[in-house]
């Protein structure tokens, strides 16, 4: 029944359920009779943890978007009361969409319905990414000896480094992080502690660049398999190194590893107006094959409400 509506996430779902990532509970549809209107999921990155993203909210075509809207918004509040404990702030919200989906009418009507649902309910949108892509054949530079690479040596070793990197940084996720209140060495915590700390892949996968001379530290590149695809989980700049082509060579060192062990894909994302990154992925030979946007709900309250 679920699986009447598509998205690209359709082939991911079985497994999802077999680990536990995805729960039946948290998997809602709208019927009319028999007839499929509307369907949504949560998910979570482990076993047993509470729901960390809503990721499906998929909308019958077959209806007008004033219908679409108004199925989505009681679907989406009827399950959001059941599954998301009142007084706590609702997961966020990730749609994956093709990268010209402005210019297909189809296409952005449906989403126009899907964001519609999502404000009404509360929402707004926080970044919109692009979905990166290195496929094997794609030619990779050697080291130029600019820089010097070593694993990192522990949780404190790459913290150290990912707190300057969280000043002015244009990651959106980030940003909003550090207007929550949190200080930037409270931020590259949390990004550690919720995220790479949770990868499977070996970390001595994990790099740090330094200046050959001197041994200082520019930056970093965490290559990484996450539960589905190998990644450029996160890279970063010192501040005092920025602007001075390093991210081309820290960029070229992660997908060196990968390609290493003979993945069939490296997948990478980042904010649509965090235009150095993106330029230093397009020199990388990275290709942007899909689109990315996220909303929140800034507000904890009711569900429902």
């Amino acid at each position: 029944m679920f699986l009447g509506l598509s998205y690209s996430l359709d082939h991911e779902l079985a497994d999802d359920l077999a680990t536990g990532r995805r729960l039946p509970e948290w998997m809602w549809v709208a019927l009319d009779g028999d007839r499929l209107l509307g369907r949504l999921s949560w998910w979570t990155k482990a076993a047993g943890s509470a729901p960390q993203a809503l990721d499906f909210l998929d909308l019958s075509p077959e209806l007008s978007h004033e219908e679409r809207v108004e199925v989505g918004v009681r679907l989406l509040e009827t399950a959001t009361a059941a599954v998301i404990p009142a007084g706590t702030r609702r997961p966020e919200f990730e749609r994956y969409m093709p990268a010209d989906w402005r210019d297909v009418p189809e296409v952005r009507s449906l989403l126009a319905s899907v964001f519609g649902v999502l404000e009404r309910t509360g929402a707004r949108a926080l970044v919109e990414r692009l979905r990166l892509e290195w496929r094997p054949g794609t030619p990779v530079p050697e080291p130029t000896g600019r820089l010097d690479f070593r694993p990192v040596r522990d949780r404190e070793d790459l913290v150290a480094l990912m707190t300057p990197v969280m000043e002015g940084t244009l990651d959106a996720h980030g940003r909003a992080d550090l207007a929550s209140g949190l200080s930037v060495r409270e931020a590259a915590e949390l990004h550690f502690d919720e995220e790479l700390a949770h990868y499977s892949s070996p970390r001595a996968w994990w790099r740090v660049a330094l200046l050959p001379e001197s041994g200082e530290p520019v930056g970093f590149v965490i290559p990484a398999r996450n539960n589905y695809h190998h990644t450029i989980a996160y890279i970063g700049v010192l501040p005092a190194h920025r602007g001075q082509g390093h991210i081309d060579e820290i960029l070229a060192e992660g997908t060196r590893v990968l390609a290493a062990v003979d993945v069939p894909r490296v997948r990478a994302a980042t904010d649509l107006g965090n235009v150095p990154m993106a330029a230093a992925f397009a020199r990388a030979g990275y290709v942007n094959f899909e689109r990315a946007i996220n909303y929140v709900w800034d507000v904890p309250g009711a569900p429902g409400s």
